[in-house]
This record gives C-alpha cells, structure tokens and sequence, in this order.
C-alpha cells in the first residue's frame, strides 16, 4: 500500500521532470540562445551601413526580428507590474504588454546606436537536466578601452523555447526599475493611468524631432 501511495504521489512529480528534461533537449541551451543571437546581430550591423550609423527605424526593425522572439515579454510585463497586475482586465493586460514591448524596443534601439561598436563575452553555462530557469551571464566590451559592462539575462524554458525574463545591467534590474516607475504610476492614477503614459511616451519617441 505504501508503495502505491508513494507511486501516486511523486510518479506525476517525476513525469513532469522528465517532460521538461525531454523538452529542454529539443531547444538550444540558454548560454547559446544568447551567444548567437548576440553574434548574429552584430555580424548584421556590420554588414549594414544603415546600422552601423544608427538608423532608428532599421535598428527598431532588428530587435524585433533578431531580439524580441527570445523574450518572453507577457513575463516581462507582468514582473514588471507587479502585485497590480491582478488588478488589470485581460484587454488591459494586453495593452500594457504591447505598449511596454514598444517602449523596451524603442528604447534599446537607441541605446545600441550608441553602443553598437561593441564585442560580448558570453559565460558557458553548465545546465543541469532539470534547470529550467537561469541566469546567463555576459560582458560587454566597449571601444577604447573603456570598462566592461556586466549584462545578465534571467531566462525560463518555455514551451517554445529559452525565453528571457528580466535583464541585469551592471547590477540594475529593467524589471525592478520599471517595477518602481510603474508602481508609483498606478497609484496615482490606476491601470489606465499607467496605460496612458505609456502610449504617450511611445507617441512621442515615434513623432519626428522638431525642427
């Protein structure tokens, strides 16, 4: 009897281990997620005059071919949210992904025009059968010898894939840094309000500069 009891009781545990082991076998390892994707996007931008002097709307185009599918950005967001997102419909939680996803890409496409004669450095990740979340580590190395960035990905296996869920700069986390921003945003002016922001916010990285 007790070994029928113990059978029910860790055979679904052990099944669901075994599933992930089995899916994770299917899909790149995190580490290499990260290093190809990083090399490939830098081989393009080497080959790409456009690129490589900073076109906004070729760079925007990049990231979400080439950047974007590696994130889980529903993850993201809700992380990002925090303890409110709860508090949001479904079709607002739509909406604050989507325009969040428009804030992070327009966001990192400026900060890679000015950053994008770079090298990274991607640190092996020695992944056990059952991992299915964890952190690649990665250094940024910047022209003119000037000081290395620390650039650390957390990234969950996800029914398609390694995804990324939050990223590290230099000890800076986006998800607690939004997370803060956001907070003190809902709490003044609710889900809408934060809503709003962030369209404006996109509205006026996408209005042409003034003249």
């Amino acid at each position: 009897m007790k070994t029928k009891q113990a059978m029910s009781r860790w055979f679904p545990l052990a099944a669901v281990l075994l599933a992930a082991a089995a899916m994770a076998a299917d899909f790149p390892p995190p580490d290499t997620v990260v290093k190809t994707t990083s090399e490939d996007v830098l081989r393009l931008v080497a080959d790409d005059k456009d690129l490589r002097n900073g076109a906004p709307n070729k760079l925007v185009d990049l990231i979400e071919t080439k950047i974007v599918p590696h994130f889980d950005m529903t993850r993201v967001t809700r992380l990002a949210v925090g303890k409110y997102w709860n508090d949001a419909t479904p079709e607002q939680q739509k909406v604050l992904v989507d325009e969040f996803r428009t804030l992070l890409v327009r966001s990192y496409a400026a900060a890679y025009s000015a950053y994008r004669l770079v090298k990274v450095e991607v640190t092996p990740l020695q992944l056990a059968a059952n991992d299915n979340d964890v952190t690649v580590k990665t250094r940024i190395l910047l022209p003119g010898g000037a000081p290395p960035v620390g650039v650390d990905y957390a990234m969950r296996l996800n029914p398609d894939g390694w995804k990324v869920y939050n990223v590290t700069v230099d000890g800076a986390s986006l998800v607690t840094t939004y997370r803060n921003d956001f907070s003190a945003q809902i709490q003044t002016a609710g889900i809408e309000g934060l809503i709003k922001n962030l369209k404006e916010r996109n509205a006026r990285a996408l209005a042409p500069p003034k003249k």
